[in-house]
């Protein structure tokens, strides 16, 4: 199978500095480790993600990223740019924009308060980022920040932005399932309504805290589809933050990292597809290409 895992994360702690790194995933997860957590008989390529580097090293990991580009099979690389900065936003996009493979830009939106991406600051960045034509990843936690992404598309139409993670939405566990809840099935239409925004069906293990199943995350992934259709759908493995397993433990216990997670996530995805009917490449891959300029 062809995959263009449209959100992988690398790091190397020895080399950057990553405050929120803890239990199973304060490791380094580059070249050796990505090569051993994917399966031989896929064909693999990857958007690198930013990874919560120190704000000022933004520039540091997107170079790093590009210099291992080749031995990981990135494509793409989505640096990490804050776009309430004024000024200096402007400079820091002109600057990754002079590092090969920079195809897009990820402000965390998920820790900011609501309401940061309906601002005028965050709005002329979002703004900046489109006249360069770079994406935009809009990672997020709540409803609330679900509508302040579709506000944004509203305002910036030019900008083609993609849903991290459908939105990061409560999934239970396989032993203990939640249903899609009305709130997030309707700020999940309101996002879809804007043509221009595309969803990774990525994150959901980490969700479930690395204890999901198939059946568990298939309504999801079908009010995704509902939302998107499976034009504007792309597979994302979240490795290595998705690939903690259930008994791995924040305090580094457990048996941390599960070492078939982009394989079990990747047949989750294609088996749903593929019973849904829909175009299992085009979500494995072709959207993903598309969306960030790599078709």
């Amino acid at each position: 199978m062809r995959i263009l895992d449209s959100h992988l994360h690398l790091w190397d702690p020895a080399r950057l500095t990553y405050d929120w790194l803890e239990g199973p995933l304060q490791a380094r997860f580059a070249e050796a480790e990505v090569a051993q957590a994917r399966r031989a008989d896929d064909e693999h390529s990857a958007i690198f993600v930013q990874a919560g580097a120190a704000p000022e090293q933004f520039l540091l990991e997107a170079q790093w990223v590009a210099s291992i580009a080749e031995a990981t099979g990135v494509r793409g690389i989505v640096a990490g740019v804050p776009l309430d900065a004024g000024e200096a936003t402007e400079r820091d996009l002109d600057a990754v924009r002079q590092i090969p493979l920079v195809v897009g830009v990820r402000h965390l939106l998920q820790d900011e308060p609501a309401g940061l991406a309906r601002t005028d600051a965050f709005l002329d960045g979002a703004r900046a980022l489109a006249a360069r034509d770079l994406t935009f990843d809009a990672c997020v936690r709540t409803v609330d920040q679900l509508h302040d992404v579709a506000a944004l598309a509203a305002a910036v139409p030019d900008l083609r932005i993609v849903l991290d993670h459908l939105g990061k939405p409560a999934v239970g566990t396989a032993g203990a399932p939640e249903a899609p809840t009305a709130e997030w099935v309707a700020a999940l239409r309101a996002l879809a309504a804007h043509g221009r925004v595309f969803c990774k069906l990525s994150g959901l293990p980490a969700e479930a805290g690395g204890d999901w199943s198939p059946a568990q995350v298939a309504p999801f992934l079908d009010e995704a589809l509902t939302a998107f259709g499976s034009e504007r759908l792309m597979l994302g493995s979240d490795w290595p933050v998705s690939a903690v397993a259930a008994s791995g433990s924040s305090e580094g216990g457990g048996a941390g990292v599960d070492a078939d997670a982009i394989g079990g996530w990747t047949d989750a995805v294609a088996t749903w597809a593929a019973a849904r009917g829909i175009d299992v490449d085009a979500v494995m891959r072709a959207n993903a290409e598309r969306f960030y300029g790599l078709a």
